[in-house]
């Protein structure tokens, strides 16, 4: 059995993750609809999003370009990191050359892609996560759990006790304001004594080589603002042309994301601290601003039939909908990008072979295609990289064997209505008033449907059906 089913079946079996995946995936899909409701001619708008994210893809290289001079200009200094390594070292040099024992991080789920935490501390250098579901899953020595809401599928009960060892005293779980305040009074040292901040990016202007992170916490403008130093790590397909495409992008963020018509809060930075940046004798802000540019495989995509999985702004929509996400979790895909765009981009960036068993789960309900802002078309890519697998010799052999079993009998209209015929013959031993009990355990020992007398199409050409 793979990973993926295997933790998948862990997944299903465990009644209070499935209990906190329901309550928080139906708050985000009733908050989605709501809010596009509320959005004048919301189709349109994601129609002109997905030109948008089209046009800028075909052109990445020259907006990269065009963000590195003007960030450059504003006095940000630009790095460029082929892989995860790179940026790694990256921020380890920066950390070196100022010295630096104590980092605080706003959520970004492009550092759990290149596991920084980790490397920072091999290195002695303390992370703190700031946002509050990253702090939580942190303190459980934990990976997220899904790109917006890294703990759903934590309870109240199991954030008590995690606040309670913490602190060391019990704290109570119904007490939901208690528990943010102590998490507040616990974080709020770590950003004056960090000399570093670390965050992602929701997206980059190319127009003013501005920096674009979207929150509802205020911890990812203290982890920007507060620290000497800020480091930006994002994605090289997270770049945005000019404003006005800005506009659409974050129209469409939060309400797909949250169901909010914006996130609380929306900062853009646009280099480092200033003179004119004052509001006491000293100026506002980070003497020093760094942003990473991480390729990781994203340029290998272009040109590809993968290139629109670059259109995906992380919003999550996709896992919100799809059916297997909402019983098996995100801990389930072994990846930071779990559900169904973390199906497709998680073979990409780190190997079909090593995640074979993702391409495969999913229904090809299209669910996931209907929610995406983008419309990227996640089921077309996901039976793409199932022909992959197929081609590579990926599959077991079993499975393998079963399919291509399958694909001979669905070739030929004939050996259909032969197997079939076969099929109804045979299953008679098995055969219960509430259906078929096979020897062998097929789902969970519940009766499957047995074949009908008369397939449908017998009954259409009969006309008894209407």
């Amino acid at each position: 059995m793979s990973q993926f089913r295997h933790s998948a079946t862990v997944a299903i079996a465990d009644v209070h993750l499935q209990g906190a995946l329901t309550g928080a995936t139906n708050t985000f899909v009733n908050g989605r609809t709501s809010a596009l409701t509320e959005l004048p001619d919301a189709n349109a708008l994601r129609d002109h999003f997905k030109k948008i994210r089209a046009a800028t893809l075909a052109n990445l290289a020259h907006y990269l370009e065009l963000f590195e001079q003007r960030a450059t200009a504003a006095g940000a200094q630009v790095h460029w990191a082929q892989t995860g390594q790179d940026a790694v070292d990256v921020v380890l040099g920066i950390a070196r050359q100022r010295g630096v024992e104590l980092v605080t991080k706003s959520k970004s789920m492009v550092t759990e892609e290149i596991h920084l935490n980790a490397a920072l501390e091999a290195n002695g250098i303390e992370p703190v996560e700031t946002d509050l579901g990253e702090w939580i899953i942190q303190l459980a020595g934990e990976p997220p759990s899904h790109i917006i809401g890294p703990a759903i599928h934590k309870t109240r009960h199991q954030v008590a006790e995690l606040f309670s060892k913490e602190v060391g005293r019990p704290l109570p779980a119904d007490d939901i304001d208690g528990l943010t305040a102590e998490a507040r009074r616990m974080l709020r040292t770590q950003f004056l004594a960090a000399g570093l901040g670390i965050s992602g990016g929701n997206l980059g202007i190319a127009e003013t080589g501005t920096l674009v992170l979207v929150t509802n916490e205020g911890n990812g403008r203290l982890v920007t603002s507060a620290p000497p130093v800020h480091i930006a790590i994002m994605g090289i397909e997270k770049i945005c042309p000019d404003w006005d495409a800005a506009a659409t992008w974050l129209a469409l963020l939060a309400r797909s994301a949250t169901g909010q018509p914006m996130s609380i809060y929306t900062t853009a930075i646009t280099g480092p601290r200033r003179s004119g940046d004052r509001r006491t004798d000293e100026p506002d802000g980070p003497e020093e601003v760094h942003i990473i540019l991480l390729d990781n495989g994203r340029s290998q995509l272009a040109g590809t039939p993968y290139e629109e999985i670059l259109q995906c702004i992380r919003c999550g929509a996709c896992l919100n909908v799809c059916p297997v996400y909402k019983k098996a979790g995100g801990h389930a895909y072994g990846s930071p990008y779990s559900g169904p765009v973390g199906a497709v981009v998680t073979p990409l960036l780190f190997g079909l072979e090593e995640y074979a068993a993702l391409p495969q789960a999913s229904t090809l309900c299209g669910a996931c295609k209907d929610a995406c802002p983008a419309r990227i078309d996640l089921p077309r890519m996901l039976l793409q990289l199932r022909q992959d697998e197929v081609a590579a010799h990926l599959l077991p052999w079993r499975e393998r064997k079963a399919e291509e079993f399958a694909a001979f009998v669905l070739g030929s209209e004939g050996r259909m209505n032969f197997f079939t015929k076969l099929g109804r013959w045979g299953q008679w031993p098995f055969q219960h008033d509430d259906g078929l009990k096979l020897p062998v355990n097929v789902g969970d020992g519940r009766a499957l449907p047995s074949l009908a007398p008369k397939p449908f199409r017998q009954l259409w050409a009969e006309g008894k059906v209407e």
